[in-house]
């Protein structure tokens, strides 16, 4: 653990490391690994509660965790390298290279059937699925809605073990229509997987051998992966399931995935840019500091400062903002693959405007502030735990101390 810390300044994270132990000691969290950085120089390291919560054993440093969404983070800046290569425009209609997207269908308003459609208005661009303007969908966060009820009858539901390849999943989505016309609101879908299939024919590579060669090689992020394969299948963190975080008269948790049989423990034929990474705290810290460098980090230019500042600019819509169907984020909006946090309210904290990144389903969060010259880390193995108080405790905490 002390490995990872490389540069030491007096400021105290005890009230914050206190507060993550509460999270383990109440069975709310099995565990939780806590990385802050001022500027590219980790400043505070810390773990809390267990690999397994029955073996008891510690969490380790070096623990892989799944990170679902915070993958997305990584296949934007990917494609986005490709973008600096001139092979395509953000605004290239996407059925030039992907077919199976071209005269798509928008469902009407009020329709009651999947057939109850109109021609879409404008193609989707690259720049829809990057802001998640793209009008598709992901099949679970809303499944009374008609739009998902169909992404379920075609059988596209991550959660309900889907596992074909990048290419299958593009033609079952271009079959479906829209759930509104491209570029006119946010819904968080599928569009990044989209995006990774796009990675995989600009690139001529399989998705998860361009982010090998191209970032995770450079940037040494040994232990990042689509799988953890059997020799660091002891270093895989169990993940659990449990009450509502909201919740706290109902503690506990239960296993919902394990690490030699579970779904990460092998091979799969989706390499979801989505959701389908697996990392440690310290490969997730080198991938941060290479954003915060302005993209580059240890001697290795991964993308342009320019990029960069580009992925950081809101691209919705005037009066759009990030809203998911049980919560709405006013003060969030979205860039080419980060959500932006442009006006903050009274209570987020000093030095956050500007503020950009995300989370993933089974509770990991990463983030960097530009303005205050700090960023966060949060990796927890609970699902779902996104969204949940103990994200804003260590975000709030990892400001005051780190600033201090």
């Amino acid at each position: 653990m002390v490995s990872l810390v490389t540069r030491s300044i007096d400021h105290d994270f005890g009230e914050m490391h206190r507060r993550m132990q509460w999270y383990v000691d109440e069975e709310l969290l099995s565990c939780c690994a806590t990385l802050v950085m001022h500027g590219t120089d980790v400043v505070d390291v810390a773990l809390f509660g267990f690999m397994d919560v029955e073996t008891r054993e510690p969490l380790r440093w070096d623990g892989i965790h799944r990170i679902y969404s915070n993958t997305k983070l990584i296949t934007s800046v990917a494609v986005m390298m490709l973008h600096e290569r001139g092979l395509f425009d953000l605004d290239d209609p996407i059925e030039a290279y992907l077919p199976e997207f071209a005269d798509m269908r928008v469902l009407r308003t009020g329709a009651t059937s999947l057939d109850d459609t109109v021609p879409s208005e404008r193609s989707i661009t690259p720049r829809h699925l990057l802001s998640h303007t793209a009008g598709l969908s992901y099949g679970f966060l809303e499944p009374e809605s008609l739009i998902d009820q169909g992404y379920a009858a075609a059988g596209l539901n991550l959660l309900g073990g889907y596992d074909e390849p990048l290419s299958d999943l593009c033609l079952q989505l271009g079959e479906l229509p829209l759930v509104f016309q491209p570029g006119t609101r946010w819904r968080y879908s599928f569009a990044t997987d989209v995006v990774a299939r796009f990675v995989e024919v600009l690139s001529g590579d399989r998705f998860d051998t361009f982010l090998e060669t191209s970032i995770f090689e450079p940037l040494q992020m040994v232990d990042t992966g689509f799988h953890v394969p059997p020799e660091k299948h002891d270093r895989f963190v169990t993940m659990y399931s449990g009450p509502d975080l909201l919740d706290h008269t109902k503690p506990g948790l239960f296993k919902v995935d394990d690490p030699t049989t579970g779904r990460f423990s092998q091979p799969q034929d989706l390499l979801t840019g989505g959701g389908g990474l697996v990392s440690t705290l310290q490969d997730y810290a080198h991938f941060m500091q290479m954003l915060i460098g302005g993209g580059e980090w240890g001697g290795h230019r991964i993308i342009s400062q320019d990029a960069l500042l580009l992925m950081r600019t809101n691209q919705l819509p005037e009066g759009v903002h990030v809203n998911f169907p049980t919560l709405s984020l006013p003060d969030t909006m979205f860039g080419l693959g980060f959500a932006l946090l442009e006006q903050p309210d009274a209570e987020k904290p000093a030095g956050s405007v500007g503020e950009y990144g995300w989370g993933g389903m089974a509770g990991t969060s990463a983030w960097i502030a530009p303005e205050a010259n700090v960023a966060g880390i949060c990796f927890t193995q609970r699902m779902p735990a996104a969204f949940h108080p103990y994200t804003e405790e260590f975000s709030q905490f990892a400001y005051e101390s780190a600033t201090d």
